[in-house]
């Protein structure tokens, strides 16, 4: 059984930085492609990250480039998402998923994904 699992969240002043992590259980990460998600209260859920199974490759798009990196440690076998420069409107709940496409690329559609973890909350105050 896939299981996904964030922390790392928590309140911060604008400007500060987090590093989130999500510890995956029940399969090897370095075989497949993981995203980060976010969901704000009231909006839909928005892809904020993805790291390609190789752990070579990532897609961020245009709202939080240059700001946000994933990153992998295959052996700890966890991912994590460091955001720096925060904002009040990065305030939401994070996720991390994967899907079962074994060697597959970044996907950015929320569809594209079958295991979730329960989220982080991150809380920016200006």
């Amino acid at each position: 059984q896939v299981r996904l699992v964030e922390s790392g969240g928590g309140l911060v002043q604008a400007g500060g930085s987090l590093q989130l992590s999500c510890a995956v259980s029940g399969r090897t990460l370095s075989y497949y492609a993981v995203g980060w998600f976010r969901q704000a209260p009231g909006k839909e859920r928005e892809f904020v990250g993805g790291l390609s199974w190789t752990g070579r490759t990532t897609y961020y798009p245009d709202s939080v480039k240059g700001r946000f990196t994933v990153s992998r440690d295959n052996a700890e076998n966890t991912v994590y998402l460091q955001i720096n420069s925060l904002k009040p409107e990065d305030t939401a709940m994070y996720y991390c998923a994967t899907n079962d496409r074994r060697h597959g690329t970044i996907l950015t559609g929320i569809f594209e994904y079958n295991h979730w973890g329960q989220g982080t909350q991150v809380t920016v105050s200006s």
